[in-house]
């Protein structure tokens, strides 16, 4: 009687361990005892983000390609490999950054969302307390940046009315443009998480050899997205929203920023990667990072560093600003009638070929 008592729970533990060793560690199901990996993960590539585009990975020579009338040092030219990413086609607008802020209130219809899980739920007081790490766009710039200026109409209407939707956002600092990142990111991810799909990458700043190489669009040593050497085409038309003459802001068309995509998009269909408004990077500034950072995909990072890179140069600037290599840089606090930015996004995949 004993044996078969034993018997049975001998054949009960047996069963018992190799359902366990099934359910719980993926035991043998059909592997034939081989190291094929854990099954059942599917992944059916990554999607291409609304308003975005493809950059392909390459190769190209970052710096002036043209001399550089702020240095009478030799030219630094550094040739580094970029991997692929997502890159927005124009700057973020005023009406998208409108969704960011009515998404953490929750108003307008949208639910108010918590992306930063250290913040907490945003009040009204805190997103609109610009100056104090808030989110509001800090519409008194178009008075506070220029001296003896008529501004009170754009500081009025520039951000708020619907004519300036499709035009870029102004008067975010870097650390806003972090935080809209921040919270593109998660609000792409919850939408993902719900319907079972795999979170994409981070929503991020270009770096400032992404940003540079994405200008280019191709044309390595090209001296503007389009190529060069000039600003204006052959009829005269300029190519770009920029300050084409001393005093002189209406001949491009537009006496301040212009709507985004307003002129013709480089190699990769990228707009405005030269004027409207300089541009955000994620690198902190430092007059000589180029030999320091290393040749595959380099950023220069220095928590102790206020500055940080700004790039394309704006409707304010003269051309020397917009071209592919020229380099500026703005405190990361600070907003500008001027500056804007864009996001990107890695591309997870094969880092070379184009499998976009």
């Amino acid at each position: 009687m004993n044996k078969v008592l034993t018997s049975k729970s001998s054949i009960i533990v047996l069963v018992l361990g190799g359902l366990l060793q099934s359910c719980i560690f993926g035991g043998n199901k059909g592997d034939g005892g081989e190291l094929i990996g854990v099954q059942d993960r599917e992944w059916t590539g990554q999607v291409l983000p609304y308003g975005m585009t493809s950059v392909p990975p390459g190769t190209f020579h970052m710096g002036q390609s043209d001399e550089d009338i702020t240095s009478s040092k030799i030219n630094m030219n550094k040739q580094i490999t970029i991997g692929g990413f997502y890159m927005d086609d124009t700057e973020i607008t005023n009406n998208e950054y409108r969704q960011f802020i009515y998404s953490v209130l929750g108003a307008e219809g949208f639910e108010a969302f918590e992306y930063d899980s250290i913040h907490g739920p945003w009040t009204l007081d805190e997103v609109v307390d610009f100056r104090n790490g808030g989110l509001y766009p800090d519409t008194t710039v178009w008075v506070n940046d220029f001296a003896y200026h008529m501004g009170e109409p754009m500081t009025e209407y520039y951000y708020i009315h619907p004519a300036f939707d499709e035009y870029p956002v102004v008067g975010v600092s870097w650390y806003q443009a972090q935080e809209f990142c921040k919270w593109r990111t998660g609000y792409l991810n919850k939408f993902r998480e719900e319907n079972g799909m795999w979170p994409m990458p981070n929503f991020r700043l270009p770096s400032e050899a992404e940003w540079e190489y994405a200008s280019r669009g191709g044309l390595d040593q090209g001296k503007y997205p389009w190529g060069g050497p000039y600003a204006r085409n052959g009829r005269g038309c300029a190519l770009a929203n920029f300050k084409p003459g001393r005093g002189n802001y209406i001949d491009d068309g537009f006496a301040y920023s212009s709507p985004v995509g307003s002129y013709f998009a480089n190699g990769f269909g990228l707009y405005d990667m030269a004027g409207n408004v300089s541009e955000w990077c994620e690198d902190a500034f430092h007059p000589a990072s180029y030999p320091i950072v290393w040749d595959l995909n380099p950023t220069y990072f220095d928590d102790n560093e206020l500055r940080k890179i700004i790039r394309g140069g704006s409707w304010k600037d003269i051309p020397f600003y917009i071209e592919t290599g020229t380099r500026n840089y703005e405190f990361q606090d600070t907003m500008r009638s001027f500056i804007g930015f864009r996001c990107v996004m890695t591309y997870l995949g094969r880092s070379s070929g184009y499998e976009f």
